[in-house]
């Protein structure tokens, strides 16, 4: 028995469909399965609701018989109501400049940890996995993200050291507006901006034949045996004709902007997290919030992905979820 979906189409209407938790369940339901159920383990139909809860039985496998509507999605083994994480959804994925975890907890009732829990998981629902390349015009830049080395306290400047060496290289690859779709952005947190790791992402994410502008960087230099490499030092100018890194420029002021004025302080470790949250919010900046939109494109990344917090706080290795 196939399930109707509802859209909400502004934060008011969320808020009051998925308040009630049927509404909730059932919009993941049809949104899971709209065949039918399936059980996520084996992929049998065989399946049996249990009457006093919201779980079902599968006649097929032998041990781990019942199972959730959230086994197997980014919500597994989380006690937080259905509601609240489409919430919080979608508030960070319609947000122009982000949702703190301090302001989560307020809007939803749940503690601080738990926002910033639930946060970590809806980042990772917002990763692009996605082997499509990029081409035609590619732009090429990196920038650090950190603390100023003269706003940190003399102690922490001893440990940390000064200059960009206490800062976390990011790589920017930015497609530029066709006419025909928005430009889009590929982040990657390197290590180094040494040539191999810069050059090894640009040939993993960019098509072959393109044209590639980068600033005068000495890492990029031998790229021009795959792509049309344009170069523009940026000691002599910033635009000449068509060649410029203007587009990733403007990007890396909204990301730093979204750091600094909303989530003040990022730990390296969970950088790449952010990267993703950002990408995604300018990759969809052109969709509306509701049907078919941000939120359901944001949905749609719930599946087959799992992060338990131990994993998160780098406790244990983090495993990947069952097959959605």
């Amino acid at each position: 028995m196939k399930t109707e979906i509802e859209f909400p189409e502004t934060l008011q209407n969320a808020f009051e469909f998925f308040g009630n938790e049927d509404n909730a369940f059932a919009f993941m339901v049809g949104l899971r399965w709209p065949d039918g159920v399936s059980c996520p383990r084996c992929g049998s139909g065989e399946v049996r609701r249990i009457s006093t809860r919201k779980v079902w039985e599968c006649k097929n496998c032998v041990f781990l018989k019942q199972f959730s509507v959230k086994v197997g999605t980014i919500f597994e083994d989380s006690p937080i109501s259905l509601g609240k994480w489409w919430c919080a959804i979608w508030l960070i994925s319609n947000a122009k400049n982000g949702i703190s975890s301090c302001e989560l907890h307020r809007t939803l009732g749940v503690t601080q940890k738990t926002a910033w829990f639930m946060l970590q998981r809806i980042r990772l629902a917002l990763q692009n996995g996605s082997i499509v390349k990029i081409g035609g015009h590619v732009e090429v830049d990196e920038t650090f993200i950190g603390g100023k080395a003269r706003n940190m306290h003399k102690g922490k400047r001893k440990v940390n050291g000064t200059g960009p060496v206490a800062m976390a290289p990011v790589m920017g690859l930015l497609e530029r507006n066709t006419g025909k779709k928005a430009s889009r952005v590929i982040l990657k947190h390197v290590d180094t901006r040494k040539k191999g790791e810069l050059q090894g992402n640009v040939r993993e994410y960019v098509l072959k034949g393109s044209e590639v502008h980068t600033d005068a960087l000495k890492s990029y230099e031998g790229l021009s045996d795959e792509y049309t490499h344009n170069v523009i030092d940026h000691a002599e100018c910033y635009v000449k004709g068509h060649v410029h890194t203007n587009g990733l420029e403007n990007f890396w002021s909204l990301l730093k902007r979204t750091i600094k004025g909303t989530y003040v302080s990022v730990e390296p470790f969970h950088l790449f997290r952010y990267l993703d949250e950002q990408a995604f919010r300018f990759n969809e900046r052109k969709d509306e919030d509701g049907d078919q939109g941000r939120f359901m494109k944001a949905v749609a990344g719930i599946f087959g992905k799992r992060l338990r917090y131990a994993a998160l706080i780098g406790q244990e290795l983090q495993t990947p979820a069952l097959p959605a």
